[in-house]
């Protein structure tokens, strides 16, 4: 069950709040429809009951509010916009990648794709989905973790008759086995046939909370649609018609040749197209409005809508529902235009003189039954929740990492900008060789893999806010430290292995340029190897924590570039000075202060650590990423406050 209880938006200047004390419940095994015109504040009280806006009120999900479900993604399914997944990535990698944010087995996803009907497009890209198939693939990602509860913003808006059909059969079928659901619409007609419950809202408030045959009963008026070549002329004589035996007709005329006559039948509409010889080609009872919005022609139907002394009779009849005729029996001219008001509610188009007018009640109770029509097929339940495991995040930053091309393009660049500028600088001269080999010009503050393992870092958390995949039922990306300590191991091997291979690349590409002269390996390889290795990596580290503070993967480039171009001049300025006192015999009293050997001769390797970080550069690089630490760590604790 879902309970809203008071939910009220912040004000917004001198404007009244979008939501004003809106309290509802959504009850399980049942479709709850949240109903209201462009406005009315549907999309900002479903984010309010996620938590996605601030304001006051609670939204209790079984009992318990979001804040406090350890798995809010288990507890309710989302569906608010589009999917927010990167244009280039699969619908089976999308899917992928929120099975393992929620924990879900990976067979899940062929699962879902069967039910929803993406099996034969699981290899396409996001960026090439149509409307429908976006839904589709949008209501997959809601049901991929089993959820309770399904929490929609108008998830058949955009889409064609047949595939809003088949989306209100599923959330059917999830509230048939017991399941929660709650949609928003502005369409009443939609509301009226699809939902159990349609809770209406105007300009913010609530102002009407019913069933759905009550509130078609009440809130709906029945019209009969006509399509007429000779349109305007036959909504005329209706018009006339209904003055001369003052009964209570509105004429509206709607787009092309089409009539939306209300307070009428199809028999009295017939007869009068046959009696004036107007040709017809549809004569259809359809479920109207909530009121006349359409605004009427100037000419010839300016005085359509007839208001008598009947219309009092007529409002009166339509607060109880009647028995019906049956169809063949032909009304008399002076009888109340709404002696059938629930007979156009539930009918959607015309019917034999021999069938029998059912009611909006009888309707109702027809699309609840579940053995009136067949309901999709659901994907079967997951019987075992696995615990939570350290390695979700990482299987999730796996796949999130691998499931575009982007990587695979920056490290093909880097690679090949790398052997190419290696070859020019050799062929300048006047470049040492550890230099040549990591392709770093001086005039360059950073070599080619650096910065590209620093761009790799930033797209690790800056594609994450762009493309909120984890930030549908929390509203932003969840700064846990589990997820941050996937994306840096994941960041540092990647530079790792771009460390290496650029190194590989460019030794190669001298060899087969200039021969063996430049193609030999330093004596102090190992220093220098720990130095590379510890430059790529730190840049990557750089490139994932700024981009993590600042929701930006250019923010985490800047990042990365402000450390030889600011940091590093500040250090070099800093340690310019003269200096008393040096640090020799570091290792042997941090030994001491340990009271423990130091295994495999450990004191050597700590000894060059510490001339590492002594470096301009290694101790920009440290003093940086201890500063963005700090500052994650920081905004990671201010968020949980909240």
């Amino acid at each position: 069950m879902i309970q809203a209880i008071g939910l009220t938006s912040n004000p917004r200047k001198e404007l009244p709040p979008a939501v004003d004390d809106v309290s509802f419940e959504a009850r399980p095994g049942r479709v709850t429809a949240l109903l209201g015109t462009p406005g009315a504040g549907k999309t900002t009280t479903l984010r309010l009951m996620l938590e996605l806006q601030r304001g006051r009120g609670i939204t209790y999900f079984r009992g318990r509010p979001l804040h406090r479900i350890a798995h809010p993604m288990r507890e309710v399914g989302v569906l608010l916009s589009e999917v927010p997944g990167h244009p280039a990535r699969t619908i089976r990698g999308q899917l992928g990648m929120v099975c393992a944010a929620v924990g879900a087995p990976i067979r899940r996803v062929d699962e879902v794709m069967e039910v929803v009907g993406l099996v034969s497009l699981c290899d396409e890209r996001l960026g090439t989905l149509s409307r429908g198939m976006d839904r589709r693939l949008g209501l997959a990602c809601a049901l991929l973790s089993d959820p309770h509860a399904l929490v929609l913003d108008d998830p058949a808006g955009g889409l064609s008759v047949t595939e809003g059909r088949w989306l209100h059969g599923i959330l059917r079928a999830h509230a048939a086995h017991g399941g929660t659901v709650l949609f928003s619409t502005d369409d009443p007609k939609e509301a009226a046939r699809t939902a159990d419950r349609v809770i209406t809202l105007e300009g913010g408030r609530l102002v009407a909370d019913q069933e759905a045959a009550d509130f078609a009963r009440t809130r709906l008026r029945p019209r009969v649609a006509v399509r007429s070549p000779h349109a305007a002329r036959l909504g005329a004589l209706l018009a006339k018609e209904a003055r001369a035996a003052q009964r209570s007709v509105e004429v509206v005329r709607e787009d092309g040749n089409r009539l939306s006559v209300y307070g009428s039948t199809c028999a009295d509409i017939g007869e009068t197209a046959f009696r004036h010889g107007i040709l017809v080609h549809q004569l259809a009872d359809e479920t109207g409005d909530m009121g006349p919005r359409a605004t009427l022609p100037a000419e010839g139907l300016a005085s359509a809508t007839v208001v008598t002394s009947a219309l009092l009779t007529s409002a009166s009849a339509t607060s109880t529902p009647t028995e019906d005729a049956p169809a063949d029996d032909a009304p008399t001219e002076d009888a109340p235009a709404t002696d059938e008001p629930a007979t156009a509610v539930a009918a959607t188009g015309a019917r034999t003189p021999d069938e029998p007018r059912p009611t909006a009640e009888s309707r109702t109770r027809e699309a609840a039954s579940p053995g009136a029509r067949d309901l999709p097929q659901l994907p079967p339940p997951i019987a075992v929740r696995h615990a939570p495991s350290p390695l979700r995040p990482l299987r999730y930053e796996l796949r999130r990492a691998t499931g575009v091309g982007t990587g695979y393009l920056t490290a093909i660049t880097v690679l090949v900008s790398s052997a190419l500028l290696s070859v020019l600088l050799a062929r300048i001269g006047h470049t040492p060789q550890p230099r040549l080999l990591a392709a770093w010009p001086r005039e360059c503050p950073l070599p080619p893999a650096a910065l590209g393992a620093g761009l790799l870092g930033a797209l690790a958390f800056g594609e994450e806010f762009r493309h909120p995949v984890l930030a549908a039922d929390r509203g932003t990306v969840p700064r846990r430290l589990g997820l941050l300590a996937a994306k840096l191991l994941v960041a540092s091997v990647t530079a790792l292995a771009l460390a290496v291979l650029t190194v590989g690349c460019d030794l190669e590409m001298l060899y087969l340029v200039y021969g063996r002269d430049l193609a030999g390996v330093p004596p102090d390889w190992l220093s220098l190897s720990a130095s590379w290795i510890g430059l790529t990596v730190g840049c990557a580290w750089a490139g994932v924590l700024a981009a993590g503070i600042f929701r930006s993967t250019t923010a985490g480039l800047a990042a990365v570039l402000a450390v030889p171009v600011v940091v590093v001049p500040l250090v070099q300025k800093t340690l310019a000075g003269p200096s008393v006192r040096k640090a020799a015999g570091f290792s042997e009293r941090l030994r001491e202060l340990l009271l423990m050997q130091w295994p495999f001769g450990g004191a050597r390797y700590i000894a060059a650590g510490a001339r590492l970080v002594a470096q301009p550069v290694g101790g920009a690089l440290m003093l940086s990423l201890t500063a963005l630490l700090c500052a994650y760590l920081l905004t990671t604790l201010r968020s949980r406050v909240r």
